[in-house]
C-alpha cells in the first residue's frame, strides 16, 4: 500500500484526504501540509483514521511514495524537483507552473533519472484522452474558452494589473484572449485546465485561451475546440464550483481522486 502525502488542504486537498481515509482510494494517508494551520487542523479533525499528522513538505517527501500537490504554482516550483530527485512520485494540480519550459524539462529529466512518475489529472475538463490521441497525427489549432461567474475571478493578478473592476461587469465580457502561457500566469488559480490542454496538445504558446467574465452564470464553463488531421473535436463542460471555493470546479477534485484510484488500480482503462 503506497504512502501518500498531501500538500495543500483546500477543497481539492481535503477531498483527496477524505477519499483515502474512507478507503475509496486504497492507500495510506501518511501526512498533510498547509501553510494555514486552520485548514490543516480542520481536515485532520474530520478524518476517521487518527494516524495522519501535520508534516513539513520535506518530511512528506522523505517518507512518502507519492506527493499530491494541490496548493499553488509556487508549491510546484518549490517541492516538485525535490520529490523527483528522491524518486518520489508527484501528482500536480497547479499545472500552470509547468508553463516554464526550462523547469518542465528539468522536472521530466529528473523524474526519468530517478524512475519517478509525474501525474497530471485531467482536472475540470474532459477530452484529454482524445486530444492526446489526435496529437499523434498532428494538430492545426487548439483553443479553450472559459466562462466564469464573477465570484470565480476575484483577486486574479491580471484584473488587478489592468484595473478591471469586476463589480462593474453587468453582461458577459471577454476579459482576456491570448496564449495559454500568458493565461496561466495572469489567472494562476483559474485556468489550470488550459495548462493541461497545452501539455496534451500544441503547447503553451500555440494554445489559444479566451476568458469571459459572466455575471449571468453560476457554473465554470469550459469549451474546448480542436482541429487537426484526425478531424475536429468540440466539447463543452459546465462545472459546478466547489462549495468552499468558487475558483475551483468540483470536477477538478473528483478528477484528482479518480487519478489516485487509477494509480492504485491494477486495471487501466482508456488512454
Amino acid at each position: 500500500m503506497i504512502k501518500i502525502g498531501v500538500i495543500g488542504c483546500g477543497f481539492i486537498g481535503s477531498q483527496i484526504c477524505f477519499a483515502i481515509d474512507s478507503g475509496a482510494v486504497p492507500a495510506e494517508l501518511f501526512g498533510i501540509f498547509d501553510f494555514s494551520d486552520e485548514k490543516a487542523n480542520a481536515v485532520l479533525k474530520q478524518l476517521k483514521n487518527a494516524s495522519p499528522q501535520r508534516k513539513t513538505p520535506e518530511e512528506l517527501i522523505d517518507s512518502c511514495d507519492l506527493i499530491v500537490e494541490c496548493a499553488s504554482q509556487d508549491a510546484v516550483l518549490k517541492y516538485a524537483l525535490s520529490a523527483a530527485e528522491k524518486g518520489v512520485d508527484i501528482m500536480i494540480l497547479s499545472v500552470g507552473a509547468l508553463q516554464n519550459p526550462d523547469f518542465y524539462s528539468l522536472l521530466k529529466e529528473t523524474a526519468a533519472a530517478s524512475n519517478s512518475k509525474i501525474y497530471i489529472p485531467s482536472g475540470a475538463i474532459a477530452g484529454t484522452d482524445g486530444l492526446k490521441s489526435a496529437a499523434i497525427a498532428g494538430l492545426s489549432s487548439v483553443s479553450v474558452t472559459t466562462r466564469k461567474p464573477i465570484s470565480g475571478l476575484i483577486g486574479s493578478p491580471y484584473l488587478l494589473e489592468n484595473n478591471i473592476a469586476l463589480e462593474k461587469i453587468t453582461e458577459p465580457t471577454l476579459i482576456f484572449e491570448g496564449a495559454a502561457a500568458d493565461a496561466v500566469l495572469a489567472f494562476p488559480k483559474n485556468v489550470n485546465v488550459c495548462a493541461t490542454i497545452s501539455l496534451c496538445g500544441l503547447g503553451f504558446e500555440k494554445t489559444t485561451v479566451r476568458i469571459i467574465a459572466d455575471p449571468t452564470v453560476t457554473e465554470n464553463i469550459h469549451e474546448l475546440e480542436v482541429c487537426g488531421d484526425f478531424g475536429k473535436m468540440k466539447m463543452i463542460i459546465e462545472n459546478k464550483p466547489s462549495p468552499q471555493n468558487p475558483k475551483t470546479s468540483y470536477l477538478a477534485a473528483l478528477s484528482a481522486v479518480s487519478t489516485l484510484k487509477r494509480i492504485t488500480d491494477p486495471v487501466q482503462i482508456g488512454v
